[in-house]
């Protein structure tokens, strides 16, 4: 039988807890009591919670650890296919080849690295992801992670140039979009940056065109369930649309997004994602079988 998949697991909120806990001993922090998420916390306050494990994370061989660990996690878990999405700019103790090398390292072989662009940062910091990305074939894709903020001075569109490279060098392409804000994100991210992948598209149904263009397209949403509930995406797991997107012939998928920060695995979020209303075993099968077909892959 066919493993789970897990295309949407960042680096740096799926830390084993033990792991955690020896590096804030060795760096000399404390853990935060309050460091996991919680049910309608929003999107801004989550993000936040990502500030104190980057702090344990600056170096190559922290990540390089962390790497490591995520493959070992996941293949426990039953995930035969794996991708870890990180932003590597944010790693600030070695240039970005370090860090993206560390993370391969760690990886060997078993996971996709896919590298984040973050929402609101000067778009030649992504073109230079992009770059890195150009020789090292483990990488095999490039995201815009994040949201928008009121202060923001560029938009999805200025990004455009670094996800047009991507798609010249064979880089996968997702975007998160649709987190619980307009549809029309999702419109934008697949028709400017060329998204093969939509993060979290919760919104998605809001307008019957950009469900056309999503399955003209062949485009494939990264469902995180349990965190659309922490971020105040939906209000509850019943509430989820990923029943509703499956039967309308949508390739969507099941993800855990941060395991750590969300204190779930992939086997708990595909349980969650049986007991959403409307969801049958065989649209429960669709939705494994269309992360495996949608995962990222370049050749050497």
């Amino acid at each position: 039988m066919e493993g789970l998949c897990d295309l949407h697991r960042h680096l740096d909120g799926s830390l084993r807890t033990a792991t955690v806990a020896e590096l804030a001993a060795k760096f000399g922090e404390a853990v935060p009591t309050n460091l996991g998420f919680f049910a309608g916390m929003g999107l801004d306050a989550a993000l936040s919670r990502f500030a104190f494990t980057l702090g344990l994370l600056q170096r190559p061989e922290e990540v390089r650890r962390i790497a490591n660990e995520i493959c070992e996690d996941a293949a426990r878990e039953g995930v035969t296919t794996l991708e870890i999405r990180f932003a590597p700019q944010l790693h600030r103790a070695a240039p970005i080849p370090e860090i993206v090398d560390a993370a391969l390292d760690g990886a060997a072989g078993r996971a996709g690295i896919v590298l984040c662009g973050l929402w609101g940062e000067p778009p030649p910091v992504v073109m230079e992801l992009v770059e890195t990305a150009r020789t090292r074939p483990g990488v095999t894709g490039l995201d815009l992670a994040g949201g928008p903020s009121p202060t923001c001075r560029v938009d999805m569109p200025d990004y455009a140039p670094a996800f047009t490279r991507a798609r010249e060098l064979g880089l996968g392409r997702t975007v998160h979009a649709a987190e619980g804000r307009s549809a029309e994100e999702i419109r934008v991210a697949i028709t400017v940056l060329f998204a093969q992948r939509i993060g979290h598209g919760v919104t998605l149904t809001d307008d019957p065109t950009i469900v056309d263009l999503v399955l003209e397209r062949g485009v494939t949403i990264e469902a995180c369930p349990t965190s659309n509930v922490h971020t105040s995406a939906i209000g509850s797991l019943s509430e989820h649309p990923l029943p509703r997107w499956l039967a309308l012939g949508i390739r969507a998928c099941i993800n855990t997004d941060n395991t750590l920060l969300s204190a779930v695995d992939a086997v708990e979020e595909h349980r969650r994602a049986r007991a959403i209303p409307g969801m049958t075993d065989e649209l429960l099968a669709r939705a494994i079988a269309h992360g495996h077909a949608a995962a990222f892959s370049r050749c050497a």
